[in-house]
């Protein structure tokens, strides 16, 4: 039977994506494809879990534009079903001149983007954070965090009631479009064919793009983010989420310390440069991976752009020391036997053919299929908005191809 639409990938984004085209037009036929043996097992289940407000992000970028109204419709979602969440508020923290620079640049960006916030003097950030020490502050109180894994199982028991197919263990290797429709080839041997396609496939998401004729511009470089969870006797060391100033340049946020749903605080992550795409210890190499990386110019020319703060992330991952340093920096109390283990994540960077880096969600169509080229932070806040442009892609692109009147 030929599905209306499949959708590959079951994190956030896919679940979400799926679950938008049900509610808005019953009966369609949907199915999710999963390679892996569950849903949400690598950058949805896999980061800090926090609800961004939007601080960073250029204006009239689809980063600011979708945080935002993510951001509203995440504390929806959790209030109506039920979904573990609080909104501690964030501080974003000076610790140097410079850094006080930037985070009135910071302030100056948010303010752009229509959100609520204001400058922390030195004196009242040590009030609000007693354990915190910076030159100043930015705070942005409805910074929340939330329980994305557990959206994402509500989602897909949404989907299933309303007659949608979620199929784990399902690879897609090959994709061929056709003017009647595409036909996908899984790992194991298995065919079908769907009149339409959406990847929402992350880490891999280059990959399917160039099946379609829409990835030799760009690939996915994969920084690891390693984090440590603090002492139990940490749990209460602060009141909000604390960041650091981030470098404008890069698009990681920094070591930060983050109050997790449980109670517990964890810190991280850094970003160094991982040799496997799904690779989560410190050793994981994947020859397919690598070579990938290796073949592609953009590669070697961010890699040569951003030498001096690559070689400080592999510092701060090699060394626990020098990892721990970068948090005392505003939390000076933490000590070495305060970092436990804590599972790592690895973030899908687009990078383009020129060495720059995508800073922007990357959205991208054929006549049959839609891909999402680009996700990282804030993907998981802005997962509804992102369903919302996928749905509007889709009347607009599949329509033009006589796609099924509902869509």
């Amino acid at each position: 039977m030929t599905k209306d639409i499949t959708i590959v990938g079951g994190g956030i984004i896919g679940i979400a994506t799926a679950h938008t085209l049900l509610t808005r037009h019953p009966g369609l036929s949907v199915t999710v494809l999963e390679k892996e043996a569950g849903l949400s097992l690598h950058q949805t289940g896999r980061n800090s879990g926090v609800i961004h407000a939007g601080i960073y992000y250029a204006p009239g970028s689809l980063k600011a534009e979708f945080c935002r109204q993510g951001h509203a419709a995440t504390l929806a979602y959790c209030t109506e079903f039920g979904i573990a969440h609080e909104r501690p508020g964030k501080l974003v923290v000076a610790t140097s001149p410079l850094e006080l620079e930037r985070l009135a640049a910071l302030e100056n960006r948010a303010r752009q983007n229509g959100l609520d916030v204001r400058h922390v003097s030195s004196a009242e950030l040590h009030e609000l954070e007693p354990n915190i020490t910076g030159l100043g502050a930015v705070l942005s109180p409805a910074t929340g965090i939330a329980d994305y894994p557990a959206m994402v199982r509500s989602m897909a028991n949404q989907v299933v009631s309303s007659g949608g197919q979620i199929l784990t263990g399902a690879e897609v290797s090959d994709i061929v479009e056709g003017s009647d429709g595409v036909q996908l080839t899984l790992a194991d041997g298995r065919e079908f064919k769907t009149s339409h396609l959406i990847a929402c496939a992350g880490l891999n998401a280059d990959r399917l793009a160039s099946l379609c004729g829409l990835g030799d511009d760009f690939a996915i470089v994969p920084f690891k983010g390693e984090y440590f969870r603090l002492a139990t006797r940490h749990n209460a060391i602060v009141n909000h989420l604390i960041y650091p100033v981030p470098d404008p340049a890069l698009p990681f946020l920094g070591i930060h310390l983050t109050r997790m749903i449980g109670g517990h605080v964890t810190v991280g992550p850094n970003a160094v440069l991982s040799l496997a795409r799904e690779g989560y210890g410190k050793l994981s190499l994947n020859l397919r991976d690598v070579a990938s990386m290796a073949g592609f110019p953009g590669f070697w020319r961010v890699m040569r752009d951003n030498l001096h703060s690559g070689l400080a992330e592999a510092g701060n991952s090699t060394f626990r020391s020098r990892y721990l340093r970068a948090c005392q920096r505003y939390c000076p109390s933490l000590e070495l036997g305060d970092l436990l283990p804590y599972p790592s994540g690895i973030r899908a960077q687009a990078v383009m053919r020129d060495g720059s880096l995508v800073h922007d969600f990357l959205i991208r169509n054929t006549a049959r299929t839609v891909h999402i080229c680009n996700a990282p932070s804030p993907a998981a806040t802005s997962a509804f908005p992102i369903a919302d442009k996928i749905h509007r892609l889709a009347i607009k692109a599949f329509a033009l191809k006589g796609a099924v009147s509902r869509v």
